[in-house]
């Protein structure tokens, strides 16, 4: 193949160009795709760590780069182990799409740019406080970057705008739809019923039931906010970042609302 660019020491033909275009599109959905996650951070750790090697193999530290080098080789076995919930979400989002919706997902880039973290926080607080004075179990799981499709899709949709009644029925004792969590992303309720993964901590308290322990447990795993309403004390708690606030007055869970999302 004739080269397209030629200069004094690279030489670049149009199946370099191309390669180079889909390796840069590869990276940028795999970071679109653990954007909002813990994997975020475990990339950047594992990328440090790839880093160091260069440098200690560079500056010919033998034991140090011994060490390393057999993390690197057993890399590919971590990655796959480390992320494997986005491996997952990636090949059932490619084993459940058409082509057409596939390719959309690739190169639509100015949906994604354009999304907004618009919210209805006092029909939501208001929703809380009937639910707790009528000691009503909730659960409502609050995306931010991370749309948490995987998780919508594993219940039922609704993709409803945020309404009181509407969140007051679904959480209804006897609604079909009241064991699980709601997604709400960008006010709108995309699903309902949904299976969220639960902390494993062991410094979790006994005392609180499975609802906050899948809040925890899907803040651990994103950057969503969940809200927790307990069924057995009218409670309303708030998780983030797998710290969970308990005891919130509902003029206090408006209060951390509007500071996460105005």
């Amino acid at each position: 193949m004739h080269s397209v660019f030629g200069l004094t020491f690279i030489n670049l033909s149009l199946i370099d160009i191309i390669d180079i275009l889909l390796v840069a599109l590869l990276l940028y959905r795999m970071y679109y795709l653990v954007k909002g996650t813990v994997a975020v951070n475990i990339f950047i750790g594992i990328l440090f760590v790839y880093l160091l090697w260069l440098i200690v193999k560079y500056m010919e530290m033998r034991l140090f780069g011994s060490i390393l080098e057999k993390f690197i080789d057993v890399g590919f076995i971590a990655l796959i182990v480390v992320f494997q919930p986005e491996i997952r979400r990636f090949l059932l989002f490619i084993g459940t799409t058409s082509f057409k919706g596939v390719a959309k997902g690739i190169f639509d880039f100015r949906w994604q740019a354009q999304r907004s973290f618009e919210l209805d926080i006092p029909s939501i607080v208001k929703a809380c406080r009937n639910m707790s004075e009528n000691k009503t179990g909730a659960i409502i799981v609050i995306t931010k970057n991370a749309e948490l499709k995987f998780y919508a899709n594993t219940g039922e949709p609704v993709d409803a705008r945020v309404s009181v009644k509407l969140i007051e029925s679904i959480f209804y004792k006897n609604s079909p739809l009241h064991d699980g969590a709601i997604v709400i992303s960008d006010n709108i309720i995309k699903a309902a019923r949904c299976v969220l993964p639960v902390t494993e901590s062991s410094e979790f308290p006994a005392d609180l039931g499975m609802r906050h322990r899948a809040a925890v447990g899907i803040t651990e795993n994103s950057d969503a906010i969940a809200i927790v309403v307990s069924e057995q004390t009218g409670e309303i708690a708030v998780s983030e970042d797998g710290d969970l606030k308990e005891n919130l007055t509902p003029e206090k869970l408006r209060d951390f609302l509007e500071m996460k999302f105005r």
